[in-house]
């Protein structure tokens, strides 16, 4: 019988809501006059570590692409391109929102100042978490330790007593050899099979 899971931390991207990077790609080619893989060979490079680590601020990382692209989109509209690729996951939230009341939820994310200030107001589900570790914020990427152990500092658990969901196998692996009971994530139907064997201690929504 497994331990009570006593907080659960799940990733952003392609969890609570999918991506589409190559949709992403293709639509800053089109804007800039590139091919979609001129487009994503020049914009896969440091800029978006810099932009995870907080390395860079909101204009510095739409400049950033601008000239990358060698294109100047201004602002407003350079703040709905870059997060066009975004797609809710509504099927988790009811989820969510019973977890919410039963463990503390933390989110664990690689992301950027943009694509947050985009989604903050589109996720209210967000709200329920008792923690957002945002990598650009604390300046940590997964699937680096220390990213793992400030999550869990901040739930105020030990790593047997947490789960973990991301889509990524690599960031899944590093949360195991950590200790945390970490699953990868492909969609909802399946991760609630795995709550109902995993935790049958929780209820869901």
């Amino acid at each position: 019988m497994p331990l009570p899971v006593r907080a659960i931390v799940f990733d952003l991207g392609n969890v609570i809501v999918f991506h589409d990077n190559a949709l992403l790609f293709r639509r800053l080619a089109e804007r800039a006059g590139l091919s979609p893989q001129e487009a994503t060979l020049r914009l896969t490079g440091p800029l978006w570590n810099q932009a995870n680590r907080g390395q860079v601020d909101a204009e510095g990382l739409r400049q950033g692409v601008c000239n990358l692209l060698g294109v100047d989109i201004p602002d407003a509209e350079f703040f709905e391109l870059w997060s066009s690729h975004f797609t809710p996951n509504p099927s988790l939230f009811p989820h969510l929102e019973t977890l919410a009341g039963q463990v503390p939820l933390v989110l664990l994310s690689n992301t950027n100042v943009l694509h947050i200030a985009w989604l903050r107001p589109r996720l209210p589900v967000l709200e329920r978490f008792r923690h957002l570790l945002l990598s650009y914020e604390v300046g940590l990427v997964k699937p680096e330790r220390a990213f793992f152990e400030e999550a869990l500092r901040r739930a105020g658990t030990r790593p047997e007593e947490t789960l973990f969901f991301d889509d990524m196998r690599e960031y899944v692996d590093a949360a195991l050899a950590l200790g945390m009971r970490a699953h990868v994530f492909t969609d909802t139907e399946s991760w609630v099979e795995f709550m109902r064997r995993e935790a049958p201690e929780l209820t869901l929504g």
